[in-house]
């Protein structure tokens, strides 16, 4: 076992480093939450923070990233329709690999096939469709590494068996600790009003530089130096030189989505990896860099490659942000 945790220590030492967690222990979270339902899971999050000791930010961030990872079929979504959390333990997880019952509920047969299913309201059930019993058995599941912040890391990392999962539910704990609400599904035009700018879909479109690929993303052209916005709420991940973006900025929200902003002219002064950023935001400027070396510029005139990619579990894949761009560009002209 302590071999074990020596291995998943060492895989995880880079995820610590760049995205630190702190804990936000005894602070209140905002009065902020206007949704009753984001009221009501907030309220829950913070009732197993007080039974289990582990903070509410960090079970919410593990919720959520639940949440952006599931691809539902109508018929699922109205079977939970009346759950207020995503968090979803497999059946054979749940319940045992072996167990004849998937769906099984009794804690005694369910530990007889060694499942990790637990009654976590005491109605002598332990239902996984159930929010209080899904919770209290992932937070006995984390729990059985440890109580610090590195043990539930190392939890994580048993679960999911993914860096990747590991840093971006740390990356969600962040964003939660900071603004200690849930609303913040916020987005915004990465370009204000009062800059003259234009955009067309794009995405798709043949590109030749670099060998024949398509294009991933949205031009926005706009003059050298006109501030880039952030468009929701979300954690840096990548800023610095690429080859085809020039001076990019990749930035992950809390949907999970990867925000790409290539071809800058430079970026706002002191932004780094690990940086929480909001809607609105300045983080960058305007430039036509890129198709070569660092330092490259002024092959193609100045505009904002925008591009969205969507974790599948696997890898992020790129999807059109052209009718985002418009939503978001008509709810900015309505305020």
């Amino acid at each position: 076992m302590r071999v074990f945790r020596l291995i998943i220590q060492i895989s995880l030492c880079v995820v610590a480093a760049i995205s630190p967690l702190e804990s936000v222990a005894g602070i209140a979270p905002s009065a902020k939450e206007q949704d009753p339902v984001l009221q009501e899971r907030l309220q829950l999050f913070l009732r197993l923070e007080s039974m289990h000791g582990i903070p509410w930010n960090y079970l919410a961030a593990i919720d959520q990233y639940e949440r952006t990872m599931k691809i539902r079929r109508k018929k699922q979504e109205q079977e939970n329709v009346s759950r207020l959390t995503a968090v979803d333990i497999p059946s054979d997880r749940w319940a045992g690999a072996f167990n004849p019952e998937a769906e099984d509920t009794n804690p005694v047969s369910i530990q007889f096939f060694d499942g990790i299913g637990m009654d976590g309201d005491g109605d002598g059930l332990a239902d996984r469709h159930n929010d209080l019993d899904a919770l209290t058995t992932f937070i006995r599941y984390l729990s059985q590494y440890g109580f610090s912040h590195e043990d539930w890391q190392i939890g994580l990392w048993s679960y999911y068996q993914r860096d990747r999962s590991v840093k971006t539910i740390r990356q969600f704990a962040q964003v939660y600790a900071k603004y200690q609400h849930l609303h913040l599904d916020e987005r915004h035009f990465p370009i204000l009003a009062r800059y003259e700018y234009s955009y067309r879909s794009t995405w798709g479109a043949p590109r030749g530089w670099g060998g024949r690929r398509i294009h991933e993303g949205t031009d926005i052209f706009a003059s050298h130096g006109t501030p880039v916005l952030s468009t929701a709420y979300g954690v840096i991940e990548v800023i610095g030189w690429n080859r085809f973006g020039g001076w990019r900025i990749g930035m992950r929200d809390m949907g999970n989505v990867y925000h790409y902003f290539a071809h800058l002219s430079s970026f706002k002064k002191g932004l780094k990896p690990g940086d929480i950023v909001e809607p609105g935001e300045v983080i960058g400027y305007i430039g036509s860099s890129g198709y070569g070396k660092p330092g490259t510029s002024g092959k193609f005139p100045p505009h904002l490659h925008y591009g969205m990619y969507r974790e599948t579990g696997g890898a992020d894949w790129s999807f059109d942000p052209y009718p985002y761009l418009r939503r978001w560009e008509r709810q900015k002209k309505r305020q």
